[in-house]
C-alpha cells in the first residue's frame, strides 16, 4: 500500500512564505513525476507545479517566480516553497506522485490535502 502524507500549511499573511512538504511511503519501486495541486472553495482542483524525477520543473503561471518546487528521489520527498503569497493562493493543497508499487502497475496517488489560508 503507498501513501502520501502531506506536511506544513496553515495561515500566512499576504506577501509571506510557507513551505509544504510531501513524503510518500509503502511498497515503491520507483516514483515518476510528482506535483502540487490546488482547489479553492467553488472551484476545480488545478496544477501547481510538477517535477519529474530527473528535476525538470513545471509551474502554473499563476505561481511562476513565487513558488518553487523540489524533490529528494532518496527520502520519497517532494516540497513546495510558497513566497509572496497572495489571497488567492488560499486553497486545499494536495500533493500527487505517479508511482509505481512493487509488483504493480503505475498509478497516481494523492495526499489527504493540507490547508493554506493567506489573509492579514
Amino acid at each position: 500500500q503507498v501513501q502520501l502524507v502531506e506536511s506544513g500549511g496553515g495561515l500566512v499573511q499576504p506577501g509571506g512564505s510557507l513551505p509544504l512538504s510531501c513524503a510518500a511511503s509503502g511498497s515503491i519501486r520507483w516514483i515518476n513525476d510528482m506535483g502540487w495541486y490546488r482547489q479553492a472553495p467553488g472551484k476545480q482542483r488545478e496544477l501547481v507545479a510538477t517535477i519529474t524525477s530527473l528535476g525538470r520543473t513545471n509551474y502554473a503561471d499563476s505561481v511562476k517566480g513565487r513558488f518553487t518546487i523540489s524533490r529528494d528521489n532518496g527520502k520519497k520527498t517532494v516540497y513546495l516553497q510558497m513566497n509572496s503569497m497572495k489571497p488567492d493562493d488560499t486553497a486545499v493543497y494536495y500533493c500527487n506522485a505517479n508511482v509505481v508499487p512493487l509488483g504493480a502497475s503505475p498509478r497516481d496517488y494523492w495526499g489527504q490535502g493540507t490547508q493554506v489560508t493567506v489573509s492579514s
